[in-house]
């Protein structure tokens, strides 16, 4: 989760005001994680240890949101950017929760990217062990080789790492450029375009189309809208947190 300010997690979960809040730091009466906090430090509310005159704090629990956005190129996959680059959450208008996005498309890739506050489905849905399937369109030039093909459906070596294969097949030709399904099911940083680059191919566009049984619907591109109930259902029971007939 993202750091906010020690007199924020006060306020935002009605324990003290700001003044009142850094009047207690002044004081020593507040530490996080064993230590004496100070004014402006910054803390994780789900994952720091907050205490004030002994009594251990925590932040109040949010009922979960998931909110599915149709990312446009030129965005990155985060909630700030040290340079000021446009971020995924901007689209966000008129969402009044705070939202992190699952796993991440980079900036220059586009299509269907999840957002939520539960911490514990995000962290299953871009662990490996979980095999939740992510389909891709990928555009490149040229037409490809059966050798091309057949080493992107391999077992590949990418940055030291063997990645499990992955499901080619080819969804279109053009005179000078090829449109691949490519399915995954881990998301390693930039898989596909390495991928890709060791096949020798370059990437022209980047789209994803789907995750597990989601899919886009026609949402247009920079616009979200919240999961249905039965879609979150489906996310958590492919993640295990929840069986048939009731909740795990």
């Amino acid at each position: 989760m993202e750091k906010i300010r020690l007199q924020k997690f006060f306020t935002d979960n009605g324990i003290l005001s700001r003044r009142a809040a850094e009047a207690e730091v002044q004081k020593g009466t507040v530490t996080v994680n064993g230590r004496v906090a100070e004014i402006g430090m910054k803390v994780d509310p789900q994952t720091d240890r907050i205490v004030w005159n002994g009594k251990r704090l925590l932040a109040k629990k949010e009922a979960p949101v998931y909110v599915l956005l149709n990312k446009p190129r030129g965005y990155l996959s985060a909630v700030s950017d040290e340079r000021g680059r446009k971020c995924v959450t901007d689209l966000l208008t008129d969402l009044q929760v705070r939202v992190y996005p699952v796993g991440r498309l980079d900036l220059v890739s586009e299509g269907i990217l999840l957002l939520t506050n539960d911490g514990e489905l995000a962290h299953r849905l871009t662990h490996p062990a979980y095999e939740i399937p992510k389909l891709y369109r990928v555009k490149v030039d040229g037409n490809i080789t059966e050798e091309q093909l057949t080493l992107l459906g391999s077992a590949m070596v990418i940055d030291d790492y063997r990645i499990k294969p992955a499901a080619v097949a080819i969804h279109t030709v053009g005179d000078d450029w090829t449109v691949l399904s490519i399915t995954l099911t881990e998301g390693r940083n930039r898989q596909i375009r390495k991928m890709c680059e060791a096949a020798g191919l370059t990437v022209k566009r980047l789209n994803r189309v789907s995750i597990g049984e989601l899919k886009l619907n026609g949402l247009p591109v920079g616009k979200w809208r919240y999961l249905d109930p039965k879609e979150v259902t489906y996310l958590r029971r492919a993640c295990r947190l929840e069986q048939k007939g009731g909740r795990g």
